[in-house]
């Protein structure tokens, strides 16, 4: 057994199946040592990014950690934005990286790179491997770690001799235990009981949920909670899907492009419980505002977004799941839920009055996207996995998507665009039995493309939406507010046909080009369990935000 022999020995005791990369000189040893074992399906990608951004949707739908493997030099630094993606997200990955031989790193030699050093910012931890009998204990440790605490990557950069290496004795530890890291996982029992006697006093209480609770997997003991003690729900963009959109307790999403309602629900509550969420600028723009008159709760699993961007009156430590599983073992005195019927009444007129402001689309010329993303919800079946872009059709999406049984993915903390094709694929392969669709600009969908070829290779059959406008309309939209109409650098002329993209893939192409399109193309692009295009033109003066 050598190195990479280990490695794959490795993955397979961790129960790896699916793992996304692209080959070359210094990881070949790994792919050869994969392709003699068998047990283990690889994926190619068009191009290394991906490679991290397919992991990371089938990270979050399978709810294991996600694996890629590329290799050195400009393999490794193009996967560096899949890496940054998955630790704003905090999602859980293994990237492994092949490096020049040992003796030469340090010289600059051909394919050279410090992707440990690169990457110090935005892994959980990374290893350079110098001994290949170093590698079960590596590879152990390193997922333990993505999987542990707050969820996120780690790195393994492994020269090309070492894969090549002996292994004389393979011994895959059964546990982790490692003195500099020990996450808090059950949670204080004074804090939590703290929390529980705040809530006893509470007639305005609010719950905004993060990411943090689909990561948790603490999506039902969340919703046990706000069904017996009558808490309101407002979520941050990770958070969508945390409750049905349509449940009458939910109040939409927070934030600068959230709904009014929702963020005067955060502002007139006497309690606040921010769950899974990190106070950031997206959420929360004026921090200090949420704590004026009122309690403040943070619960997180990493204690270091705690009191980060503003202090919490009680901060509580710990895995959501088995924090809210003994908060919900404790009863709500009737009188009090009773007393909140006023609140939630309140909450509701709000939300009946507070309606965005949508302007009169002239659907003769072109379609509403909002219009066209709720008939996409209605058509959907319950547990679809819709995988948004980032741009104006994030936003969109957020805003009027239904959420009932599916998921919401998006790349909400570091806003990649290019995330929503090979998250779709991860997706679809993590779930091949649920319907995977991907919705994304004419700028985006152009960052991705390539992986139509990976969709068509791989046999992954995912629908792609392409919100066409012609321009980047997100910045187009930026520039419309703060240069009053002065455009720069948005246009995108010179764009291919997407009906001869589609056809170079094999795949069929529809094309809503006007609102009363909607109801007779939408049927027949969901009606068959194939890849397929489907191009939504919409006004480039559209806003997404009012």
């Amino acid at each position: 057994m050598n190195g990479a022999d280990a490695i794959v020995r490795c993955l397979e005791l961790e129960g790896v199946e699916i793992l996304f990369g692209y080959q070359g000189a210094a990881i070949a040893p790994f792919y050869r040592a994969l392709g003699e074992s068998g047990h283990i399906r690889p994926v190619l990608v068009r191009t290394e990014s991906s490679a991290a951004h397919c992991a990371s949707g089938y990270a979050r739908i399978r709810e294991k950690v996600g694996v890629c493997v590329v290799t050195s030099g400009p393999g490794a630094t193009n996967l560096i934005t899949g890496i940054a993606t998955a630790y704003a997200d905090s999602i859980p990955l293994v990237c492994f990286t092949g490096q020049v031989q040992s003796d030469m790193i340090g010289s600059d030699v051909f394919q050279e790179a410090d992707i440990t050093g690169a990457v110090e910012s935005f892994v959980k931890y990374s290893y350079l491997v110098r001994d290949a009998a170093d590698l079960p204990r590596i590879c152990k440790e390193a997922f333990y770690i993505a999987a542990s605490g707050r969820k996120g990557p780690v790195l393994i950069d492994v020269p090309s001799d070492v894969l090549e290496q002996e292994v004389r004795r393979f011994n895959y530890p059964e546990a982790v235990n490692m003195r500099t890291y020990k996450p808090t996982v059950e949670g204080n029992m004074v804090q939590i009981k703290k929390v529980v006697g705040e809530l006893a006093k509470a007639s305005r209480p609010i719950i905004c949920v993060g990411g943090g609770v689909h990561l948790a997997d603490a999506v039902p003991q969340i919703r046990a909670f706000v069904r017996d003690n009558q808490v309101p729900v407002v979520s941050t963009m990770m958070g969508i899907g945390v409750m049905p959109s349509e449940d009458p307790m939910y109040f939409g999403m927070v934030g600068n492009n959230g709904r009014v309602y929702a963020n005067r629900a955060l502002n007139e509550s006497d309690l606040l419980l921010m769950v899974g969420a990190r106070v950031a600028d997206r959420a929360v723009n004026r921090p200090d505002l949420i704590t004026e008159g009122k309690v403040l709760i943070h619960i997180d699993v990493d204690p270091a977004e705690i009191g980060k961007n503003v202090g919490p009156t009680i901060p509580l430590v710990g895995d959501i799941r088995h924090i809210f599983e003994k908060i919900n073992a404790y009863e709500t005195e009737a009188d009090l839920i009773h007393a909140r019927k006023d609140w939630i009444a309140t909450l509701t007129s709000y939300r009946e009055r507070m309606t965005d402001r949508i302007p009169a689309i002239d659907e003769m010329q072109y379609t509403d996207p909002r219009r066209f993303i709720r008939r996409l919800s209605e058509l959907l079946p319950e547990d679809a996995i819709y995988v948004a872009d980032v741009g104006q059709n994030q936003i969109w999406s957020c805003t009027h998507y239904i959420v009932r049984n599916g998921r919401f993915l998006t790349s909400g903390g570091m806003g990649t665009m290019g995330y929503s094709i090979p998250a779709a694929i991860g997706a679809k392969m993590a779930a091949p039995d649920r319907t995977v669709i991907a919705v994304m600009g004419d700028g985006a969908f152009q960052m991705s493309m390539m992986e139509l070829a990976t969709m068509r290779q791989a046999g992954v059959p995912v629908k792609l939406v392409v919100m066409k406008n012609g321009t980047l309309g997100m910045v187009r939209e930026y520039q419309h507010y703060h240069y009053h109409d002065v455009f720069d650098m948005v246009e995108l002329k010179g764009d291919p046909a997407l009906s001869k993209i589609a056809e170079a893939y094999d795949m069929p192409f529809y094309h809503i080009e006007t609102g009363d399109q909607i109801d007779a193309c939408l049927p027949l692009f969901l009606e068959k369990e194939e890849s397929a295009l489907l191009q939504v033109d919409v006004d480039p003066n559209d806003l997404a935000k009012f």
